[in-house]
């Protein structure tokens, strides 16, 4: 009973921050809807016992991804009269939701027929020590590249955005 109260709260505050994600208008209010909505995802990898998949989740969707694109955000300096006029916005989303109902329909239906027993799996699979010992012995360098090339995409990104700023102070000041 207490485990299904905590589902209920967890996935409510799941929705709430994916509508939050979407619907907001400014950048900033979006993200913080994605936060909630990942760290609710990760109450829910904690209910269910998977402690690599809530520390992963914290780590990488949270920690990172969510600082970055806040980071990214606030160097940008989007206004409101430079983000595109969407008129059609709520047709687009309702459309989407036609589009998507029938295979969560279908996905439901299928999901009923599954059975409800699972085998057991060994004793230690999926622990942060395992998963930790395999990640920094078979998959180091990958581990390693992937890190760079997202060192490399937030450089990028700030170059950028710098870059239009410069432009334009540029500008304005010439105009003076």
């Amino acid at each position: 009973m207490l485990e299904d109260s905590i589902f209920g709260i967890l996935a409510l505050f799941l929705m709430l921050g994916a509508i939050m994600a979407i619907w907001s208008k400014e950048s900033v209010l979006s993200l913080f809807g994605f936060l909630i909505a990942m760290l609710a995802m990760a109450g829910l990898f904690a209910l269910l016992d998977n402690s690599f998949l809530f520390l992963a989740q914290i780590m990488v969707s949270v920690g990172a991804i969510v600082v970055l694109s806040l980071m990214v955000v606030t160097t940008i300096n989007m206004k409101e009269e430079n983000l595109p006029d969407e008129p059609y916005k709520l047709r687009w989303v309702l459309f989407g939701t036609v589009l998507v109902a029938p295979f969560s329909l279908l996905m439901y239906k299928s999901l009923l027929t599954v059975h409800k027993s699972f085998t057991q799996t060994k004793e230690g699979y999926g622990t942060l020590k395992t998963v930790g010992e395999t990640l920094f012995s078979k998959w180091v360098l990958p581990f390693e590249i992937v890190s760079v090339l997202l060192l490399a995409a937030m450089l990028a990104a700030i170059v950028i955005a710098r870059k239009e700023v410069t432009k334009k102070s540029n500008q304005q000041g010439g105009e003076r």
